[in-house]
């Protein structure tokens, strides 16, 4: 029996709940789901300009995103993300149903819903 094979993937640097913004694009959100690495279609991947396509061996985030003009569901790269510092609430339609309250720096995930 051979041994497990490392993990390369990094640990996941933000939580659920916690407001992030792109580093390269002009958008923000709010953390519902994390998965360990890349976990989309390849067609989506493939979309990605190749410039700004991610490792796919990092923890990838599912936002509820906004910009300027709209709000979103977003899937990001660990590497495109930094903390929001803005203290500001996000809005985004979704946010009621899955977070009560924000503390001026993340949301509460609401009693019942669990990752």
């Amino acid at each position: 029996m051979s041994a497990p094979t490392p993990s390369t993937t990094s640990p996941a640097r933000f939580t659920i709940g916690e407001v992030v913004r792109h580093r390269l694009l002009d958008f923000r959100g709010v953390i519902f789901d994390v998965d360990p690495e890349f976990s989309n279609s390849e067609e989506w991947y493939q979309a990605i300009p190749e410039h700004m396509r991610p490792a796919k061996e990092q923890p990838f985030y599912h936002l509820l995103a906004e910009n300027a003009e709209s709000s979103y569901v977003a899937y990001v790269s660990q590497q495109n993300l930094v903390l929001d510092d803005e203290a500001e609430e996000v809005d985004h339609p979704a946010l009621d149903s899955m977070f009560e309250g924000f503390d001026g720096q993340r949301y509460k995930l609401k009693p019942g819903l669990k990752h």
